[in-house]
C-alpha cells in the first residue's frame, strides 16, 4: 500500500518547497488576506486559483457545486501539473465567489474519494466540500483596528479554559443563543437571582485570556442534527483552518461560522479578553479517509517498523512534524489564525508528539505576526512514537524551546494527587512529602536553590528557563474537575473541608509564578458528577449550571479577589528566572505547611516584602511573623489596601493561604 511507503522525493520536495515559500516577513495587509502564495486558494472577482500538492497523483480533478451538501457537479476541471508533478493547479476565469468545490486525487490508477483539501478555508456543512471566500466579506466592523490584550510577560495572562457550548447552553445561562460563538459574548446575560452569566460573567471574575477547546471543524458532530443535542470535545481534527460549524446559527453557509468567530473574537477584544485556540495538529479524527490521506497518502503520518500507523496520540495515528509538508502546513495553517482570526495564542494538543524544530518554528513565524502571542501546550505523548525522544517537544525540553510554555503536572497532581488514580491525594487533601512538588511549582519550574529535585513528584532537575515557561494548573477539561477529583480521594472529607482544599488549590495557583490557568467553572465548585472523561457526554454532564455561582458565591468572590489580587501585584508573576531566584526565598516546606517571602519590591511591586503561607493541615498554625505586617488575605477575608496590622504570631486557619505584606 502506498500509504505505507517512506516516501523519499528529496529533489521533489525540495522544488515544491523553494517556489512555495511563504514570505514571512511581508506585513502588507492584502498580502496577508490572500495567502496567495503557497497552497491556499487565491481569489479575485476576474478568476481563482486552486492548488494541491500530490506528488504522487497520476491526475486531479476539481469539481465545481452550487451547494454545499447536495447536487451533483456542474462542473468538473483536470489541474494541471507543476514544477515536476508536485503541486497541481488550475486557474478558472469568471467571479466564483460562494461556489463550492472538491478536489480528487488519482493514484495508481485509482480514484480517491473526493476531499475539500487541507488548505480550505471555508466549508459547506461536515465541511465535506469547500468553498471559494472573499475573507473581507466575513469582517465585522472595525475589524482592520481589532486587537487583543498586550502583555509585557505571558504570566500577565490569567487563562479560563472554556467548551463554547458548555457555556451558555444550561437554561439558567439567560441566554438567547445558547451553545454558540454569539451566545458566548452575548452581553447582558442573566442566571438565576440576577447573577451575571457568559462574557459578562468572565468580566466579573477578571481573567484576561479565555482559551477555547478545539473550534475548527471536527468530525463528531453532525451539522445537519443540531435540533438534537450533540457533545463533543472536538479533538477529532477534519478541516483545520475552518471554524466549527456547529456552533455557528448557521452551518450551511459557509461564511456564517466565519463571520461570527470573528465577532466573537472582537467582542472578547473589546473587553480586554485575549482568545487563545486549542490546536490538534498531531492526529486527525479520521485516518484512510483523512483529508491528509485523500491528497497525499502516508506522507503526513508516522508508521511503525511493520508499516501500521504509529498512535502517540492514542486516537488512532500520530502526524510527522519532521516531513517538510507536514512542518509548512503546521506553520501555514497557525500563522492563518493568527492573521485572519486575530488569535492571541494557540494550546496545542499533545505537543510531545511535535519535534522541538517545528514547535521553535512556530513560535518564530506567529511572533512576526503578532510579538505579543501566546504558545503553550501539553509536554507529552498518550503513548510511544517513532520520534526520537530527544527530538519531541516533552516538557522536559522545555529550555530549548525558549518562548514556549508548558502545563506543570509537577504542581497539579502535587496539589490534588494523580489524576490517574482515584484514591490519590495531594498536598491540600492531606497527602504527606509533597510539600516541594507545590514549592517547585510556585517558582514556576525553575532552577532554585531551595528546591530539593530529588523530592519533586515527576521532575529531577528544573524544566523552565523563566517562570512564565510553566502553565500552573490544578485541572482542566482532561480528568475530574477539581471538586469531583477530591470527593472521590476523600470521600469522608465534610462539604466544607472539600470547599477549603479547593479554595486552597487554586490559591497556591494564583499565587504562584507561572502562567495561571483555570478551568472553566472551578471558581463555583463545577462537578461532573464524577465523570473524569466527558469528551463525548451529554449536556447533563459537561454544562455549567448557572444555579453554582449563586449556590457558591462566596468561593467565586474569593476566586475573583484573587484574581483581582494577582492582576494588581506583579510580585507574583515576576518575569524572569533571575527575578525569582533573587527576591523568592522558602521558610517551611514541611508536614503539610509551605510559606515564602518574596522580598525588595520584587518586579516593581508596590509591597516591600510580601510573606505567603499555605496551611494544608486539619487544624490552625500559630505562625511567628517577624517585624509588623499587614493581613491582605486571611481566610475569605481578602484586604488589599489596609490591611490588619499584626505584629508578632497568629493564628492560620485550617486549610487556608495567609498573605501579609510589608509597605
Amino acid at each position: 500500500m502506498i500509504h505505507k511507503l517512506k516516501f523519499a522525493f528529496t529533489f521533489l520536495l525540495i522544488t515544491m518547497i523553494l517556489s512555495c515559500s511563504d514570505k514571512h516577513h511581508n506585513t502588507d495587509k492584502d498580502s496577508k488576506r490572500s495567502n496567495s502564495d503557497g497552497l491556499w486558494l487565491s481569489y479575485t472577482k476576474e478568476s481563482t486559483v486552486f492548488k494541491l500538492w500530490s506528488p504522487h497523483a497520476d491526475k486531479v480533478k476539481i469539481y465545481l457545486y452550487d451547494a454545499g451538501n447536495e447536487g451533483e457537479a456542474y462542473a468538473t476541471y483536470l489541474l494541471e501539473p507543476k514544477d515536476g508533478r508536485t503541486i497541481w493547479q488550475k486557474q478558472i476565469s469568471g467571479d466564483l465567489q460562494g461556489v463550492y468545490y472538491t478536489f480528487q486525487v488519482k493514484i495508481d490508477g485509482k480514484w480517491l474519494d473526493e476531499t475539500p483539501g487541507i488548505y480550505a478555508k471555508a466549508v459547506g456543512v461536515n465541511g465535506k466540500r469547500a468553498m471559494v471566500l472573499d475573507m473581507k466579506t466575513t469582517d465585522p466592523e472595525g475589524w482592520d483596528e481589532d486587537k487583543g490584550p498586550k502583555l509585557n510577560y505571558p504570566n500577565e495572562a490569567i487563562i479560563y479554559e472554556l467548551h463554547i457550548r458548555d457555556m451558555t447552553i444550561h437554561p439558567a445561562s439567560g441566554s438567547s443563543m445558547p451553545g454558540s460563538y454569539l451566545g458566548l459574548v452575548e452581553s447582558g446575560t442573566k442566571g438565576p437571582a440576577g447573577v451575571a452569566t457568559g462574557i459578562d460573567h468572565l468580566k466579573e471574575l477578571g481573567i484576561n485570556y479565555v482559551h477555547l477547546l478545539p473550534t475548527f471543524d471536527h468530525y463528531a458532530i453532525n451539522e445537519k442534527r443540531l435540533d438534537s443535542a450533540q457533545f463533543n470535545w472536538g479533538y477529532d481534527p477534519q478541516n483545520y483552518n475552518v471554524p466549527e460549524g456547529s456552533f455557528s446559527s448557521d452551518p450551511f453557509k459557509a461564511e456564517v461560522r466565519i463571520r461570527e468567530f470573528k465577532e466573537m473574537v472582537k467582542a472578547f477584544h473589546d473587553n480586554g479578553i485575549g482568545v487563545i485556540l486549542d490546536v490538534v495538529y498531531n492526529h486527525t479524527g479520521r485516518t484512510e479517509q483523512s483529508n491528509f490521506n485523500l491528497e497525499n497518502p502516508g506522507y503526513y503520518y508516522r508508521f511503525r517498523e511493520d508499516g501500521s500507523y504509529s498512535d502517540a496520540a492514542a486516537c488512532g495515528n500520530e502526524t510527522a512534524s519532521e516531513n517538510e509538508m507536514m512542518r509548512k502546513f503546521i506553520l501555514e495553517s497557525v500563522r492563518y489564525w493568527a492573521e485572519e482570526y486575530h488569535m492571541d495564542g494557540f494550546r496545542f494538543d499533545l505537543m510531545g508528539i511535535h519535534d522541538i524544530n517545528t514547535m521553535n518554528e512556530v513560535v518564530a513565524t506567529l511572533k512576526q505576526v503578532n510579538p505579543n502571542i501566546l504558545v503553550y501546550g501539553e509536554g507529552w505523548t498518550a503513548s510511544d512514537s517513532p520520534l526520537p525522544e530527544k527530538d519531541r517537544a516533552l516538557k522536559k525540553h522545555t529550555k530549548q524551546m525558549p518562548q514556549i510554555s508548558a502545563f506543570s503536572d509537577d504542581i497539579r497532581d502535587g496539589l490534588k494527587g494523580s489524576v490517574f488514580e482515584n484514591e490519590s491525594t495531594g498536598f491540600v487533601s492531606g497527602a504527606q512529602g509533597t510539600e516541594t512538588s507545590v514549592a517547585f511549582g510556585v517558582v514556576g519550574s525553575i532552577e532554585h536553590a531551595d528546591i530539593d529535585y530529588s523530592q519533586v513528584n515527576y521532575s529531577k532537575e528544573s524544566w523552565a528557563n523563566d517562570p512564565w515557561q510553566a502553565i500552573s494548573y490544578v485541572s482542566c477539561h482532561d480528568n475530574h474537575t477539581l471538586i469531583d477529583k477530591l470527593e472521590v480521594s476523600k470521600p469522608g472529607a465534610s462539604k466544607e473541608t472539600l470547599i477549603a482544599m479547593d479554595k486552597l488549590a487554586n490559591a497556591v495557583v494564583l499565587t504562584s509564578q507561572g502562567v495561571a490557568f483555570l478551568h472553566a467553572g472551578s471558581e463555583m465548585l463545577r462537578t461532573k458528577n464524577e465523570e473524569h472523561n466527558s469528551y463525548n457526554l451529554p449536556d447533563s454532564i459537561n454544562q455549567i449550571d448557572w444555579n453554582w455561582k449563586v449556590k457558591n458565591k462566596a468561593v467565586v468572590d474569593y476566586y475573583s479577589n484573587l484574581i483581582a489580587l494577582r492582576k494588581a501585584h506583579p510580585a507574583f508573576r515576576m518575569a524572569s528566572g533571575d527575578q525569582v531566584r533573587k527576591h523568592l526565598s522558602f521558610k517551611e516546606k514541611e508536614n503539610g505547611l509551605i510559606s515564602y517571602q518574596i522580598s525588595d519590591h520584587a518586579n516593581g511591586d508596590d509591597w516591600k516584602n510580601i510573606l505567603v503561607v499555605y496551611n494544608a493541615r486539619n487544624e490552625s498554625v500559630r505562625y511567628d511573623m517577624e517585624g509588623e505586617w499587614h493581613i491582605a488575605v486571611f481566610g475569605d477575608a481578602i484586604e488589599m489596601e489596609q490591611g490588619v496590622e499584626v505584629n508578632g504570631m497568629i493564628k492560620i486557619p485550617a486549610i487556608s493561604m495567609l498573605i501579609a505584606y510589608q509597605k
